[in-house]
């Protein structure tokens, strides 16, 4: 349950790629030939999302991920109705980028919600990818393995996930290997779909910009934000595939056309950015670069810092291990403004890591009162509880945390081990075991899970069992 920066795995593309491979058997899969339904596309959602979550560091701060969540709420009922429910997720990485996966299932990257200035902004890439979901492109795409080739779809469905998720580095350059591996027809003729996918985004969004109540301006400056950050320049190690789309230049031309034949009014909406603000503070402070990000707070002192930037300044510096210079930023947020429950959150946990328990305990409680959604401070809570042997107050908190982030392995991993100093073995080696599962870690998982069956006594423990078997079971697939 930290904020951390992802790490791409090559395992994680590794089992993109086994998601897709038992298709080459068109006996023993009757997707073959055939329209996917929705059930199809669900399962296949699922699958994906179970990857990605296991092999990308994902953010755990609610704070964060319930403004991600409320935006891309906000946009699907401007589309309703949707085939399937959309879930959310924020992925801790700093390329500038989201992505959709069949089933409705959306990830935003930290480095995305930092760079935009309005949520119109992240909220017009969020409608372009919903865009996406809601018209199957990548279904659709899947579907026309019987016209263009089954591994040649394989090769280029794993490359475009592939180049998505990382954009630069190594990642981007096995992603577009993988990619051009495949016939060259099969592969044109996937990027010629593409190309008309992305024009279909482009105006599904804005439709469902405008009416989510959003400034529709936000979708052509979003790709002006992009386009600064050579995020489409070749230059880049993003696959060279993917710079066969259209034009980042056309696109903000046709969207800001459509803008000029719309109602004035519609272009002259605003936002509220606080709430944007302060978890780009979060962001920054947590998962940037730790010295571009001092030297951000640095340069901006002499404008001055609001009291949430300082505790931000304080988390850089903490970041850096200037931990004198990092508690006198805290103390000037504080003193600046004391009821702020972020402000008190960031505090508390900055004083809990310095072993300062009498000034963290206090300032978590407040922040947890201030906010019963807060998983970041109610874990730190339950720990220093725990500490204190308070074992029953730290119990009941790491289990409200468990019930806002049910697959962080380290909430299950401390609540096993609280679990398991307070007497309850069983419930210890459970949880130890879904820590080891959520970390990918299945020697540990299995291990955990033994101990389990071999203390389960009641009904009731041994259902628990099953079902954590089943997941394990579940998970490992994924693994072979």
């Amino acid at each position: 349950m930290t904020h951390r920066i992802c790490t791409l795995l090559p395992a994680f593309f590794a089992a993109l790629l086994l998601t897709f491979t038992p298709m080459v058997n068109a006996q023993a899969n009757p997707l073959l030939g055939e329209k996917l339904t929705l059930r199809d596309e669900n399962k296949l959602g699922r699958e994906f999302d179970q990857v990605i979550r296991s092999q990308m560091g994902m953010v755990g701060d609610t704070y964060i991920t319930d403004f991600v969540t409320d935006v891309v709420n906000r946009i699907v009922d401007g589309k309703r109705p949707m085939p399937y429910t959309v879930k959310s997720a924020v992925i801790a990485n700093p390329i500038m980028n989201a992505f959709a996966i069949p089933g409705g299932f959306i990830y935003i990257f930290t480095g995305l919600i930092q760079e935009v200035t309005t949520e119109a902004q992240l909220a017009g890439v969020i409608s372009h990818e919903l865009a996406h979901v809601s018209q199957r492109h990548v279904v659709h795409r899947i579907e026309k393995q019987k016209k263009i080739g089954l591994l040649s779809t394989v090769g280029v469905l794993t490359g475009l996930l592939l180049g998505i998720a990382s954009g630069s580095g190594d990642a981007g350059k096995i992603g577009t290997a993988i990619a051009m591996g495949s016939s060259g027809a099969a592969t044109q003729a996937m990027l010629n779909y593409s190309r008309e996918d992305e024009n279909e985004a482009d105006h599904v969004g804005l439709n469902a910009l405008v009416k989510a109540g959003y400034n529709p301006q936000g979708m052509p400056q979003m790709f002006e934000i992009m386009q600064k950050n050579k995020w489409f320049d070749s230059g880049s190690h993003m696959p060279a595939y993917l710079s066969t789309h259209p034009g980042t230049d056309d696109r903000i031309t046709y969207l800001n056309d459509r803008i000029a034949r719309m109602p004035k009014e519609f272009s002259q909406r605003t936002d509220d950015n606080t709430r944007l603000h302060r978890v780009q503070v979060l962001v920054r402070g947590h998962m940037s670069p730790p010295k571009s990000a001092l030297a951000y707070w640095n340069d901006k002192m002499a404008t001055g810092l609001t009291p949430m930037e300082h505790a931000g300044r304080g988390i850089t510096l903490s970041r850096l291990k200037k931990m004198d210079e990092a508690q006198k930023a805290f103390e000037t947020a504080l003193a600046q403004d004391s009821n702020d429950p972020l402000i008190s959150r960031e505090a508390g946990i900055f004083y809990f890591k310095t072993g300062q328990a009498d000034k963290a305990f206090p300032l978590l409680q407040k922040a947890t009162i201030q906010n019963s959604r807060d998983a970041i401070g109610l874990f730190y809570l339950a720990r220093l509880q725990s500490e204190a042997k308070q074992y029953r107050q730290a119990i009941a908190n790491m289990q409200k945390v468990e019930k806002l982030v049910p697959e962080d392995w380290e909430v299950h991993h401390h609540l096993g081990m609280i679990l398991g100093e307070s007497g309850d073995t069983f419930g210890g080696n459970v949880h130890l075991a879904y820590g080891g599962l959520y970390s990918m870690n299945m020697r540990k998982a299995k291990l955990h899970a033994q101990k389990a069956t071999a203390l389960a006594q009641t009904d009731a423990q041994k259902e628990t069992v099953k079902q954590l078997e089943e997941r394990i079971k579940e998970r490992a697939e994924l693994t072979k």
